[in-house]
């Protein structure tokens, strides 16, 4: 059993779109590519993280300069968990290299531990309409990156991508409700005041056509003044109102 805890000053901050301070405590199970990214990742952008994974020789790939938790163990077993402090977890990624594990770790977490933001990688892309049934969200695609998972995974709303030199103008991706599915991205525009710079469908950016609809799965990377990204946030995030 191998254990290591440090905990240092947190140096960066995340802020939300609403101006508050959100530091995250992440758990992950898994240190493999995708896995250690993600941990550097949200440690760089000043979360706390813990990494599970039952190959000591794995968290290798952290690097010396790495603050948080390093937990030798099997990711769905409910003593590593704890061991994890997932008690205290804001959020969980199973992101090892296999499916049944994956899935298993993230019921776990979701459901013994009450964790709310789960997100599990899977290889079968024909499984996940399954585990999406389950409420447990899914990373299915290779193309999917570490930083990809944060956005599908973190307690927040929109994240800028972009904000020009004066501050005024921010490329955010902001998610939209599901019952914005099915509308047209110019309806998108007229109802947010926004322009739509390009979508993510499948893992590939497109640049819309002017007929474009918004699609189950589609991330909508927004350009629109920085003084309106709440408001915008708090529209689409809500149901669609009737036309």
């Amino acid at each position: 059993m191998f254990v290591t805890v440090r905990r240092q000053p947190v140096v960066h901050v995340w802020r939300s779109r609403s101006g508050s301070v959100s530091c995250v405590y992440f758990v992950i199970m898994g240190c493999g590519r995708v896995g250690s990214m993600l941990a550097l990742s949200l440690e760089k952008h000043g979360h706390q993280v813990a990494v599970i994974d039952r190959d000591e020789s794995a968290f290798r790939r952290l690097g010396p300069n790495f603050e948080g938790s390093r937990v030798s163990g099997i990711g769905f077993d409910r003593e590593t968990l704890l061991r994890a402090d997932i008690k205290r977890a804001d959020a969980f990624a199973a992101v090892s290299s296999g499916d049944n594990s994956n899935i298993l770790a993230a019921r776990v977490a979701r459901e013994t531990f009450g964790v709310e933001h789960v997100v599990a990688r899977i290889y079968d892309p024909g499984r996940a309409e399954v585990y999406e049934r389950l409420g447990i969200p899914t990373v299915a695609t290779v193309r999917w990156t570490s930083d990809q998972i944060v956005r599908k995974v973190l307690p927040m709303g929109a994240l800028p991508e972009h904000t020009d030199a004066s501050g005024k103008v921010m490329l955010a991706e902001i998610p939209p409700h599901s019952s914005w599915i099915g509308t047209p991205l110019q309806r998108i525009e007229e109802a947010t005041g926004s322009r739509v710079a390009y979508l993510t469908r499948l893992g590939d950016g497109m640049v819309p056509e002017s007929d474009s609809v918004f699609q189950e799965g589609d991330l909508l990377h927004l350009c629109l003044p920085t003084a309106r990204v709440q408001q915008v946030e708090e529209l689409l995030k809500s149901t669609k109102p009737v036309d």
